[in-house]
């Protein structure tokens, strides 16, 4: 079955977010689909140059953005879309358990979550496999988890679980985490993740949602462990490939797109960090994002013989002609 909509969006970070706040303001029907909610913003501890924050936290401000997004009637769905195409007029987005058509695409990648790359992983994602500890950690209150990851992001995941499940494993493939010390000294003495060092996940196993992953330690033995779900937290990766021959990319992997975050292929869009703009900054792939999607919106309009000018400002209008130019009425 299908999932019908004016626009898709692929990619859940500040860019993202931002096309769906736009599309949906301008009563598009939208939906943004990615595999965690706000990429690496979450890295970013603090943020001193976003406009309007003195200071804020990527997590707070990523909140902030998907909680205005969902206000005004935008959908987000944390799912990773593997493939597009398009058929009929229609573009098709692909996940592994779902497809969503729309009269237009915009393609907000960023760089995403990098996948552990074991049998069992694909099958799972979105069952009992999740790539945002902060996105998906409430939902396994009192369970029992694993969590796979060394370095700052891992500690940050760890320190949050450690706060609601019931137990858990920490399974680190160097002889220890990496990141603040005094935090992970602190994560040890509650006593709730179980540190595995020198280990490697090498399945995931379930039926219809994660039941067990296996565990190989540095002699090569393997121990299966009953889980509810794993997290994995192994950094960020730009994922393009399956990409290519669908819209044109530079030798980076990077989306051409023109200044209107017009792609190579008309009805496609793309805006943020994925793109071959040389900036690659919050703010700037908020604006991307949001020009992408009043592009997209003037691509449609124009698509169904209307000529409308997207704006913001829903009653301004030229009230009278004069010397130096117009009088804009705004009421």
């Amino acid at each position: 079955m299908i999932a019908n909509y004016d626009v898709v969006i692929v990619g859940t970070g500040v860019a993202g977010l931002t096309a769906a706040l736009y599309a949906s303001r301008q009563g598009l029907k939208a939906i943004a689909i990615g595999k965690d909610l706000g990429g690496q913003l979450l890295l970013s501890p603090e943020i001193q140059n976003y406009p309007g924050f003195k200071t804020i936290s990527g997590y707070e401000l990523i909140k902030r953005i998907e909680e205005q997004v969902r206000s005004f009637g935008a959908e987000v769905k944390f799912d990773e879309v593997v493939k597009v195409d398009e058929s009929n007029g229609k573009f098709i987005a692909y996940t592994p358990r779902a497809r969503y058509s729309a009269e237009a695409l915009i393609l907000t990648l960023g760089k995403s979550p990098r996948d552990l790359g074991v049998p069992g992983e694909r099958e799972f994602k979105g069952r009992g496999v999740s790539y945002c500890t902060v996105c998906d950690a409430a939902l396994y209150k009192g369970r029992k988890v694993a969590l796979v990851g060394s370095g700052n992001l891992a500690v940050e995941s760890a320190l949050l679980l450690s706060d609601l499940v019931r137990e858990g494993y920490w399974i680190i493939p160097s002889n220890e985490p990496h990141g603040d010390k005094e935090l992970i000294g602190y994560i040890r003495s509650k006593g709730v993740l179980e540190l595995l060092t020198r280990s490697n996940v090498v399945e995931i196993r379930g039926d219809k949602k994660v039941r067990a992953i296996v565990i190989k330690d540095e002699e090569g033995n393997l121990r299966e462990i009953e889980v509810d779900g794993i997290f994995i937290e192994l950094g960020y990766v730009t994922k393009t490939d399956f990409l290519r021959g669908f819209v044109d990319l530079n030798e980076r992997g990077e989306i051409i797109v023109d200044p209107y975050g017009r792609t190579s292929r008309r009805g496609v869009f793309a805006a943020g960090d994925v793109t071959n703009f040389p900036y690659k900054q919050a703010i700037i792939a908020a604006s991307q994002g949001a020009i992408a999607a009043l592009s997209a919106y003037s691509y449609l309009m124009r698509k169904r013989g209307k000529e409308v000018v997207p704006r913001d400002w829903r009653h301004l209008r030229i009230k009278e002609e004069c010397k130096e130019g117009f009088y804009l009425e705004v009421g």
